[in-house]
């Protein structure tokens, strides 16, 4: 039986500061997010209603890879490292050089969209590296967005594809510059 979302942000070690009042009032997110620059305050507040913001302290882990969740965050403050487990290191491995740093992340940046949408476990590790404050969005807030609000629904999730297309065409670069280079 899979845990309501609190709970798992609660087994996560996240601070619950409760409903994201206001997302549209959070400086630069609405011009410097890619999630949220093309909402307008009053649909931001729509999506916030459906938001749980937390809080993270420096080092601590807020998506472990392989976990298995529904749910993304969007950053609202803080500073963000995206690892990734090195081929046969131990799952639980923490020595220095076991994993693969994938990008480091600031205000505005989304994460945790694929494992939302598909179910499937996570892919790499999201580490605070300052004190993080992030909006989380889970699956069932996304139902509930869609049907109450459609629009808006409907818009996160064109968002949503749109940034997932992207890094998956910076992904297929990638790629092809390492086959080139072999």
């Amino acid at each position: 039986m899979r845990k309501n979302i609190e709970d798992q942000l609660a087994a996560a070690g996240l601070e619950n500061l409760g409903a994201v009042e206001h997302l549209s009032h959070w400086p630069r997110l609405m011009q410097e997010s890619p999630l949220m620059q093309d909402f307008t305050p009053a649909e931001a507040d729509i999506l916030g209603s459906v938001m749980i913001r937390v809080k993270a302290q420096p080092g601590q882990v807020l998506i472990g890879e392989d976990d298995s969740s529904d749910w993304m965050m969007l950053l609202l403050s803080g500073t963000v490292e995206v690892v990734k487990r090195k081929i046969g290191a131990e799952i639980d491995a923490t020595e220095p050089g076991s994993t693969n740093r994938l990008a480091v992340l600031k205000d505005g940046a989304s994460l945790g969209e694929m494992s939302m949408l598909d179910g499937e476990p996570r892919y790499a590790s999201c580490i605070a590296l300052s004190e993080v404050e992030a909006a989380v969005l889970a699956r069932n807030g996304v139902a509930r967005l869609i049907s109450a609000q459609p629009a808006v629904g409907a818009k996160l999730l064109v968002k949503i594809t749109q940034l997932l297309a992207q890094r998956l065409r910076n992904t297929s670069n990638q790629v092809i510059r390492l086959l080139k280079e072999q």
